[in-house]
């Protein structure tokens, strides 16, 4: 995954970027940040984006991110965001098919991305998979 807007800062701290973190609906945080925002509400119910407010769901480190995970202090916030991740991005959330539906944009954006970008290569099961599902897609509205 590519990495935040160039020139952009993270909304929480207002400093550069560390540890960037895509929340679904596609605003860039500090992966600490975002995590300290969760910590500061309730730790029982997924955090709200301090932009739009809406329900974070799903939170993506850029690979960047990922790549450094052997640095400590790196590893232990990724660890906290895989944490976030399964409890509040699994299906056993209220709503969980209505909140897939509206990440729809966000995961839609992403697999083009992934699928057109030639330096980064789906295996080719999983691309023949996506392919024969957007045909079938868009034959069943024929």
């Amino acid at each position: 995954m590519e990495g935040p807007p160039c020139g952009d800062v993270c909304s929480v701290c207002h400093g550069n970027f560390n540890v960037p973190c895509q929340a679904n609906c596609s605003h860039w945080f500090c992966g600490n940040c975002i995590m300290l925002v969760w910590d500061h509400g309730s730790t029982l119910q997924a955090c709200r984006c301090p932009l739009c407010r809406r329900r974070i769901t799903l939170l993506i480190p850029n690979d960047d991110s990922l790549r450094q995970r052997h640095d400590p202090a790196v590893g232990d916030i990724l660890q906290k965001v895989e944490s976030y991740n399964r409890i509040f991005g699994g299906p056993t959330t209220a709503n969980g098919l209505f909140q897939r539906i509206q990440d729809l944009p966000f995961l839609l954006r992403r697999l083009v991305r992934e699928l057109v970008d030639p330096h980064r290569s789906l295996p080719l099961v999983i691309r023949a998979r996506v392919y024969i599902a957007i045909l079938t897609f868009f034959s069943y509205l024929r």
